[in-house]
């Protein structure tokens, strides 16, 4: 499974956010690959990934991206990653 994090320039919130991701994924069991992008780049990326994490503002920017967006309201906050992404996989 591919794992998105978006932030505006892919290389500060995001990286926090990979973070996360990763143990959020492992806590799910799930095989995950999270990677990191810019919301330039975001479209493309996602065409491979099955999720997408990011801010509010920025979901709004990319619209439909073919894959679930799931919107974090606090990259650091560990349990709400889990929870949000854990529901958007039905898992």
């Amino acid at each position: 499974m591919k794992i998105l994090a978006v932030c505006g320039m892919g290389i500060g919130t995001s990286i926090l956010l990979k973070s996360n991701a990763e143990k959020a994924a492992k806590d799910l069991g799930l095989d995950a690959d999270v990677e990191v992008a810019d919301i330039g780049t975001a479209r493309g990326a996602a065409s491979t990934a099955d999720v997408v994490l990011t801010s509010g503002e920025l979901a709004a920017e990319l619209g439909d991206m073919g894959v679930p967006v799931v919107v974090v309201d606090n990259f650091v906050d560990g349990d709400e990653v889990r929870s949000k992404l854990g529901a958007a996989l039905e898992l």
